[in-house]
């Protein structure tokens, strides 16, 4: 098991990469999509945010995607520092709205992910995070709810008000769209879209030895903003990975917010998931509650034994990058910086004493359902 840090656009610098090596990490996850982006409400010393219902910012170049040679040269410049690149997670939403949509531009748009995945292929980028959303990570808000009054976030409610015109996955990919909403669609409808995607762009991600890893919904409700989630249970994961069965169709798993979904057991979902290897790699964030009353907090507190977690992947053989999601930030002068550092800590903590000979942690999964 490899210890990992995920890294925002802006934090693409010898100075984050160092950072990381400092903490203990020998791995990155990189996000290529500036989140941030002219919102007005997503400042840059945290994870992104927005408001309840204001965007995080302004999506991307519709024409410009990420080139071999960017690509290359970011990856060389992280093992210069002493790193392994282990993934760039997530798909701009200018180069898929109508993906997601089901829109006029789709044929256009669904070519430019395949490009995507084969430009990852050629740089030697293994891995490809995305997450198969509408709304993406909306209804959610900040404020200084942490152990010792840290700032951290969570959601107090359904989040219910529609999307407008122009906004997708939480980003506005249209500033000029009229006033209006997105009209509804169907639970069944938004899988049918997530199967014709996989159809279309896993036969590229075999050829290109890439795999594609799906985040499961944040926050996991059935709708938000009046539109339909995924993988908003542990059990629909597998309904995702059965769609187009392959090596290439593999999970970003997310514990955290796999524990704040109504239903299932976190612990049983690591221990299907990585039973089956298809985690690529896997994000450690603690909450306490479930949706639609969570919080984050600080890796050591919350609902979920992280030592658990650990444990189960390592007793299931798990050889993939575990990252932290996100983390609470502390007061002093380095609010980012020192909540990593803390959960780094953490995990480092964690895996050395499950390596130690001498302990034992016992798990017994629960009993196979039937399918």
């Amino acid at each position: 098991m490899k210890v990992g840090l995920g890294l925002y656009r802006h934090m693409l610098t010898r100075e984050y990469y160092d950072f990381a090596r400092q903490a203990g990490c020998t791995h990155v996850v990189i996000h290529m999509v500036d989140y941030f982006n002219q919102g007005g409400s997503n400042p840059r010393n945290n994870q992104p945010t927005g408001s309840r219902y204001e965007p995080w910012g302004v999506a991307g170049d519709p024409d410009k995607l990420w080139a071999v040679e960017e690509l290359k040269r970011i990856r060389q410049e992280i093992e210069g520092a002493g790193l392994s690149l282990a993934a760039v997670e997530n798909i701009d939403p200018a180069h898929w709205y109508d993906v997601l949509l089901d829109g006029p531009q789709r044929p256009r748009q669904i070519e430019k992910v395949k490009t995507i995945i084969r430009h990852l292929g050629e740089a030697g980028i293994p891995v490809l995070g995305y997450n198969f959303s509408l709304a993406g990570v909306a209804g959610r808000f900040k404020g200084p709810f942490g152990r010792g009054h840290a700032i951290t976030v969570g959601m107090d409610g359904p989040a219910d008000e529609p999307l407008p015109r122009g906004v997708v996955w939480n980003m506005v990919y249209d500033q000029t769209a009229p006033p209006g909403i997105l009209l509804s669609v169907t639970s069944e409808e938004l899988w049918r879209r997530l199967q014709r995607f996989l159809e279309d762009v896993i036969p590229v991600a075999e050829e290109s030895d890439v795999q594609l890893a799906a985040h499961p919904d944040d926050p996991p409700l059935p709708f938000v903003r009046q539109q339909p989630r995924l993988v908003h249970q542990p059990h629909l994961y597998q309904r995702l990975l059965d769609l187009v069965p392959s090596g290439s169709n593999a999970l970003e798993l997310c514990v955290g917010t796999i524990a704040e979904m109504s239903e299932g057991n976190v612990y049983d979902a690591v221990d299907q998931y990585s039973r089956q290897g298809k985690i690529a790699y896997l994000h450690l964030r603690n909450v306490t509650g479930k949706v639609p009353h969570y919080r984050e907090t600080f890796i050591d507190e919350g609902d979920v034994d992280m030592t658990r977690v650990l444990a189960i992947l390592k007793r299931n053989g798990f050889e993939g990058v575990v990252i932290p999601d996100h983390a609470p930030q502390k007061t002093c002068a380095a609010p980012w910086h020192a909540g990593m550092a803390h959960t780094l800590g953490f995990m480092l903590a964690a895996l050395a004493v499950l390596e130690s000979s001498s302990w034992h942690y016992d798990y017994e999964p629960a009993p196979a359902r039937s399918s």
